[in-house]
């Protein structure tokens, strides 16, 4: 969700929108440091149920349950009318339905509440922008990394199968590419052919270049960078910083003019003394 968008243009904000400049600003403060906990509420209750019986999986279903409880109060005191909004009736739902209903004596979540938890992933998806931009980065992403391992596996067998007996299936060529790509490369397949060893160089150059932009993606969502920069914006392209750059321009004005003001009293100054005689 943009924070900014229609805080700063002095109309009447809509709808689902900040209150004010002082609401966007911290709607986007909490929104970048909101990511991770939120992320972690939406996956781990899929991953650790708390019909187990154990403190650890009951404690993870209460507190993901308090950070999505969290997150639907501070919007809805920051936008205006949010829970008027399809999102904001969503969210409310989301924070219902999800309620640690297990904790009552007699009352099983069962499978039903599980796959109600599946909806904080969507909503992670449907009001977090940055989210939303991780995922499509990571689709891509996975775009060329099946590619890669599909046409290096190819190849691989092509080259490999009529003589190294390791390479006896393409399901065994498949598991030498993943492997390969991921640069983790345990050495149980190893190709003996040059084709075979140029298609394995090949697959790691390009293993190490997908992890770099992996990185790069996590490090521009969890703010290990300046988002701006990653995503090559300028400070045209966020209302406060132009407002500055339009004050600050306006301030340069304000002192070229003193020190032209300056300058004509001096000049008017001087006129007033009498002139001296020869």
């Amino acid at each position: 969700m943009n924070a900014t968008e229609g805080a700063g243009s002095g109309a009447v904000p809509r709808r689902g929108q900040p209150r004010d400049a002082a609401a966007a600003a911290a709607l986007a403060r909490y929104d970048r440091h909101a990511r991770l906990p939120i992320i972690l509420s939406a996956v781990l209750p899929l991953i650790v149920v708390p019909e187990q019986g154990s403190w650890v999986a009951v404690l993870i279903g209460v507190v993901s349950w308090l950070v999505f409880v969290v997150d639907f109060f501070v919007h809805q005191r920051l936008l205006v009318h949010y829970l008027g909004t399809h999102l904001g009736k969503f969210d409310l739902a989301i924070v219902i339905l999800t309620a640690p209903w297990f904790l009552i004596s007699g009352a099983h979540a069962g499978s039903f509440v599980v796959v109600l938890r599946l909806a904080r992933l969507g909503r992670l998806l449907l009001a977090t922008k940055g989210v939303r931009r991780l995922f499509a980065r990571l689709g891509r992403v996975a775009i060329i990394a099946a590619a890669v391992l599909v046409v290096g596996a190819a190849m691989a067998y092509v080259a490999e199968h009529p003589t190294n007996p390791e390479f006896a299936t393409f399901g065994d060529s498949l598991w030498w590419a993943t492997v390969t790509l991921t640069t983790v490369g345990y050495g149980d397949i190893v190709p003996i052919t040059t084709a075979g060893r140029v298609d394995g160089t090949a697959i790691m150059f390009m293993g190490v270049a997908l992890l770099g932009l992996l990185a790069g993606s996590l490090a521009s969502f969890f703010g290990l960078q300046p988002e701006d920069a990653a995503n090559g914006k300028t400070s045209a392209d966020d209302p406060v910083l132009a407002e500055l750059a339009l004050l600050r321009a306006e301030v340069k004005e304000l002192a070229g003019l003193r020190e032209q003001l300056a300058v004509l009293t001096r000049h008017l100054r001087a006129g007033d003394e009498p002139t001296p005689g020869p």
